[in-house]
């Protein structure tokens, strides 16, 4: 009884240093060494504390993050991602709301090909707010789909935060990678029906203009130039994973390296793009690993006082179906992601979560998928969703947070219905994990 309170003091000190205004990483790490103490006892325990640590981050599994990363940074330093946004504007031709449309093609693309929701979502608030506005569309219009689908980087693989969440939860990382592509292509889908109901309702929301006509053996050229190669680098990603030639670490550097071959073939590959790159990798990489150094420490210290069987013993012991406790820990993602942002999230749920799935009898890949799902909605949800204030950062000037806020809530209402789709079919994430 005694260790569990440790546990919970554990936990509730974390959440202290965070209130202070402490970085994540170190609120963490101050609260694990005086874990350590507390509960292995002494100097001892803070020896096996740094023993932990180095094993944790020598793991093969994670050099997938670095890689990915470094993937995402060499497409937009070298301007290929740029590349497939005008060819799809091209592509598009007149249809009616087509930057809307362009915005979530494009936006999937990307995440294909980044694995990262920052990215994602600067790159398409840089690269399209400024013309849509230009041009006429409403608010809802403009924002509303880059605030959408820049958290499709969350579920299409190669995702970034997929690799951590598969590293922390101990669980099959390329399983969890390939099981999040259909759900995303599912919501890529949904929110281009968002789309078109909202200039079918309101045609000037996204006013018709004039663009230059294309011939079709142009169009060809452009998407085989642009856009095709592009799939060698999908394929050395995910289509390694599928058919068992690479493990998600090998198709990363496989990854990256066509990056690289594929921007020195269209002579966009430079030294300052490289230079850049790199760097802005080092950067992340360096963060992610610290914090999974805090996370795995915290979540074996959780284990080891006891608290983390406490709470999977509560919450299984009062009366409630799976399915409302599955919704419970739904909602209680969405709640911190209103306060915090993704990474501190797994750090604090992953060790509780988890073993409660398990217990509840759910495939761990598929609340994988669940996880990442409702880490995706807290982006976008106010008063503190990280997209949104990313998003007024790059609007119009005089744009509100609440204008924001508005325009992201039909797509997290795309959100809400893939997750009853995932809970009345799980076949839908499982489906593909089950052919590797």
């Amino acid at each position: 009884m005694a260790m569990t309170s440790v546990g919970a003091f554990i936990f509730l000190l974390v959440l202290l240093f965070m209130l202070l205004g402490v970085p994540v990483a170190f609120a963490f790490l101050a609260a694990n060494l005086i874990g350590a103490v507390l509960i292995m006892g002494g100097f001892e325990g803070l020896l096996q504390l740094v023993d932990n640590s180095t094993s944790l981050i020598t793991s093969f599994t994670l050099v997938a993050i670095p890689m990915f990363v470094l993937m995402g940074a060499l497409l937009f330093h070298s301007g290929l991602a740029l590349r497939v946004f005008d060819t799809l504007d091209t592509l598009f031709g007149r249809i009616p709301a087509r930057l809307s449309y362009l915005t979530v093609a494009g936006g999937a693309t990307f995440s294909t090909l980044t694995g990262s929701t920052m990215a994602n979502t600067a790159m398409l608030g840089s690269l399209m707010v400024p013309e849509m506005s230009r041009r006429g569309y409403k608010t809802h219009m403009s924002i509303g789909p880059i605030i959408g689908t820049g958290g499709l980087a969350m579920l299409i693989p190669p995702s970034a935060l997929g690799v951590l969440l598969g590293s922390l939860a101990r669980i099959d990382i390329g399983a969890l990678l390939i099981a999040g592509l259909l759900p995303g292509l599912i919501l890529a889908v949904l929110y281009c029906l968002t789309i078109w109901l909202q200039a079918r309702i309101d045609p000037d929301a996204a006013p018709a203009y004039d663009a230059e006509r294309v011939d079709t053996r142009t169009k060809l050229l452009l998407f085989a130039r642009n856009i095709l190669p592009l799939g060698i680098v999908i394929f050395c990603v995910v289509g390694f994973i599928i058919l068992g030639i690479a493990t998600p670490s090998e198709s990363a550097a496989f990854g990256a390296l066509s990056v690289v071959g594929l921007a020195a073939a269209m002579r966009c590959l430079s030294i300052d793009a490289l230079k850049k790159s790199l760097a802005s990798t080092v950067e992340v990489t360096a963060m992610v690993f610290l914090l999974v150094i805090a996370s795995s420490v915290f979540g074996q210290l959780m284990a080891f006082a006891g608290a983390s069987t406490a709470l999977v013993d509560w919450a299984t012991g009062f009366e409630a179906s799976a399915v409302m406790k599955l919704l419970l820990m739904f909602a209680t993602l969405l709640l911190l992601g209103m306060f915090m942002d993704q990474i501190s999230i797994m750090l604090l749920t992953i060790p509780i979560f988890f073993p409660l799935a398990a217990t509840l009898g759910y495939d761990p890949i598929w609340f994988g998928i669940i996880v990442l799902l409702a880490m995706e909605m807290s982006l976008s949800t106010p008063p503190f969703g990280l997209l949104l204030f990313l998003m007024q950062g790059v609007a119009p000037p005089g744009t509100t947070l609440g204008q924001v806020a508005l325009a992201a809530l039909p797509y997290l209402f795309c959100d809400l219905l893939l997750m009853v789709l995932l809970i009345v079919m799980p076949a839908v994430a499982l489906f593909l994990p089950s052919l590797i």
